[in-house]
């Protein structure tokens, strides 16, 4: 299996183990003299199981993406790099929002805004972010279906 199946299988796992938590709530408590939907002891079986695999598949992702090295960095630092690149964006884009967001002023004797940053320099530092941060999304797709499931 590829380290992208096992990521797809994983999303699937997670999806399932979900909706058998809505499932499990909807069943545990019901009216008496009343019978539930479906079997609590059967979905919390299920849930058992579906969470026993998760564990397993994990543990085999993230063994997989410390052993996958791509120009000596692992899978792993790549995908801190992907999220702290995310993160770094973010952050940037709300300090943009907040620095051009308008303030009405309805007279002259109100107080007066000004920036205190670069907006065009963050903005173009956003942009060569986004075009990083899209870059290593791809190297790390490539590897994804490139990589055998350890």
């Amino acid at each position: 299996m590829k380290l992208a199946e096992a990521l797809g299988l994983r999303a699937d796992l997670q999806k399932r183990i979900s909706q058998l938590e809505a499932r499990l709530k909807n069943n545990v408590r019901v009216q008496e003299g009343e019978a539930p939907a479906e079997d609590p002891a059967a979905l919390l079986a299920e849930l058992n199981h579906c969470l026993g695999e998760l564990e397993q598949l994990i543990f085999r992702i993230n063994h997989t993406n410390m052993m996958t090295l791509r120009e000596g960095r692992s899978l792993t630092e790549l995908i801190a790099r992907k999220d702290v690149l995310s993160l770094r964006i973010s952050t940037l884009r709300s300090v943009v929002e907040a620095a051009t967001g308008s303030i009405d002023r309805y007279s002259v004797n109100e107080i007066r805004y000004v920036r205190t940053v670069d907006v065009a320099r963050i903005q173009k530092q956003i942009d060569d972010l986004s075009r990083d941060l899209r870059e290593l999304d791809v190297e790390i797709q490539q590897l994804n279906w490139l990589t055998d499931l350890i």
